[in-house]
């Protein structure tokens, strides 16, 4: 029997009471409990298949689908809701006497409810299933129950997930039996937004399927997000809404175990961790790296420390004889460039332990990324800036589409991810000076390799210096290659220079923090002072240093050797090398491609350097 419309035709009630419930749901957990309030209220319980025996079994009165309708399912189950009761029941507007006219001619009654789940088509194509399996795990009937209760939200609820069931309850509790408009439209919008994400879930399955067949560029490229977690603001505070969102049916690469990471800190974790992560399978060696505004100030893989690096990077012999190996590839990888690494983003290859913990709580760091942590070694870093300290587990499992995705002034750019695995082969097999392949050493090999997968997370352009497994230079952003180079080159002979006899002998006053004493033994090579800069830098030390002359870091610079530049991308002149050679440059990894490589080639000879041609070019933006 049909219902009595009460609605004005074209208005929207506030509370509508619930006296008919359709339910069909795949995922059954509290659907019981939900129903056994819903009868308690006097609703109809009409349902289907195993949701119907579900109900019954927990002793509720409920209604076959195909009895109310007087149809039987067919076609295997096909087709069961696909009728004019159960849509025009659903689509029917209150107060509208032509809707009013055609229901009561047709024996149709107002359904005041729909609770469903849409078949797992996601979990199906994720278990491996064929092509047919998958084609049968298509939800017809789900979503155009779906769209049709969202539809006429005015008069209608669609309820779609199980953690809507205690709001649901709440609601109609407060309102003697009934859902609210706001409720009712919430609701709506998230249902709408679960038929666009299921849709295109099975567009982008299908059109893998194709093969070279596949959505040309005229197709739809569908993607959709989930809102994971709201940001306090994007790169600035006048950025604001932003957020972070996952694409549909995949977790996000990381799991936050502590803090509130912001924009810039998930784009420096992102970049940090494949830093890592590559470094590690390339070399076999943990890695680690210091980033600051989506570039490396540092990377590192665990090689031991001499005494002379000892003594730069304040830690005693005895304690860097007993670092793990993660604790040492950060220590160094921090002590590339300790100025720009103030306030970093760590990341680690390995298990974070009670030892590299201890290194990064007497830093001046925002977070770090990892793929796990012992007790010991979180419950340090938990406690680092008062408990604010961001700490990331990364998915060691996650796979990343092939393809992605950026949004840039209303375009959508879209390339293969830069996948390419940089390995031993690439430095050897087109070593084009007159050493050869056989002037190439393992320890030199290891650095190229160190640089090259540097530099393919730097902003470009970029180069990148690396000595004894670790950066001393990276150079990011710059228009030109040669001042890429200088950037970094200066940033190599301050890195030497700080292991200089007068540089290992300046005396600090007791209280001088850590980071003070860095940036004063920069400025002290750097030694370019104002008179009122002067003034206060004195004042750090018990007493006052004699100046590091310009003769005297010329003449310890002559020692300098062994050091690997690579480059992103080719050398378009000769200056670049030049430049290179006054930092101790023996080695050069780059692409080539350029129609100065002969050039370029006989000025590496020129000074005794050793290059390889890599013949792959590592832009990033």
């Amino acid at each position: 029997m049909a219902h009595i419309l009460t609605a004005v035709s074209g208005s929207q009630t506030d509370v509508v009471p619930i006296t008919r419930a359709l339910i069909s749901v795949s995922d059954k957990s509290g659907i019981v409990d939900l129903c056994t309030y819903l009868h308690s209220r006097n609703v109809e319980l009409l349902s289907t298949g195993g949701t119907a025996r579900a109900l019954r079994d927990a002793g509720l009165p409920c209604i076959d689908v195909s009895d109310y309708t007087g149809s039987p399912e067919c076609l295997d189950g096909r087709v069961k809701t696909l009728h004019p009761k159960v849509h025009g029941g659903l689509l029917g507007v209150r107060g509208n006497a032509r809707h009013e006219r055609d229901m009561a001619e047709n024996g149709i009654g107002l359904i005041d409810m729909t609770i469903l789940n849409l078949y797992p088509f996601g979990a199906t194509v994720k278990s491996g299933a064929s092509f047919d399996q998958c084609i049968e795990n298509v939800d017809i009937g789900g979503p155009s129950m779906l769209r049709s209760t969202a539809k006429n939200h005015a008069y209608t609820t669609i309820v779609t997930n199980p953690d809507q069931y205690d709001e649901v309850r709440a609601c109609m509790e407060k309102n003697d039996g009934g859902t609210t408009l706001s409720l009712r439209k919430k609701y709506a919008a998230r249902a709408f937004a679960l038929s666009a994400a299921y849709d295109s879930t099975i567009a982008t399955w299908f059109g893998k399927q194709l093969g070279d067949d596949g959505p040309s560029s005229s197709s739809v490229v569908t993607r959709v997000y989930r809102p994971e977690f709201p940001l306090k603001y994007g790169c600035n505070p006048h950025q604001s809404p932003a957020g972070i969102s996952s694409l549909l049916n995949s977790e996000l690469p990381f799991k936050v175990l502590n803090g509130t990471p912001g924009y810039i800190n998930l784009l420096d974790a992102a970049n940090a961790w494949l830093l890592v992560k590559e470094l590690r399978e390339a070399t076999g060696l943990a890695a680690a790296s210091s980033f600051k505004h989506v570039s490396p100030a540092g990377a590192a893989v665990a090689v031991p420390l001499t005494e002379v690096e000892c003594a730069a990077y304040e830690i005693s012999v005895e304690d860097a004889s007993r670092l793990t190996p993660s604790a040492l590839a950060y220590l160094r990888a921090r002590n590339a460039d300790p100025m720009c690494s103030f306030g970093d983003y760590a990341a680690v290859s390995d298990v974070v332990d009670e030892a590299t913990a201890s290194i990064l709580k007497r830093e001046v760091s925002d977070g770090i990324v990892a793929p796990g942590y012992t007790p010991e070694a979180l419950a340090i870093l938990t406690s680092k800036k008062g408990g604010k300290f961001i700490v990331l587990e990364a998915r060691s499992d996650y796979v990343p589409e092939p393809v992605e995705y950026r949004e840039v002034y209303g375009m959508t750019f879209s390339q293969r991810r830069n996948d390419v695995v940089i390995t031993r082969e690439h430095m050897t097999r087109n070593v084009v000076t007159k050493g050869g392949a056989t002037a190439l050493t393992d320890d030199a090999i290891r650095d190229m390799i160190v640089a090259s997968i540097c530099v393919k997370y730097t902003q470009s352009n970029s180069v990148g210096f690396a000595k004894d497994g670790m950066m001393v230079g990276v150079g990011a952003g710059q228009q030109s290659r040669v001042d890429c180079v200088k950037l970094a080159g200066r940033k190599v002979s301050t890195w030497y220079l700080r292991q200089h006899p007068k540089v290992l002998a300046l005396q600090f006053k007791k209280g001088v923090k850590r980071q003070d004493r860095v940036n004063a033994r920069v400025r002290y090579i750097e030694g370019d002072f104002t008179d009122e800069e002067r003034v206060r830098w004195e004042a750090q030390f018990e007493a006052v240093p004699e100046p590091l002359t310009g003769a005297e870091k010329d003449e310890f610079m002559k020692r300098a050797t062994g050091i690997t530049i690579s480059s992103d991308a080719f050398f378009p002149f000769r200056d670049s090398i030049d430049h290179a050679s006054k930092v101790g440059v023996s080695y050069v990894a780059q692409p080539g491609g350029s129609v100065q490589d002969p050039e370029v080639t006989s000025c590496c000879d020129d000074y005794g350097m050793v290059m390889s041609f890599t013949d792959v070019r590592l832009f990033h933006h």
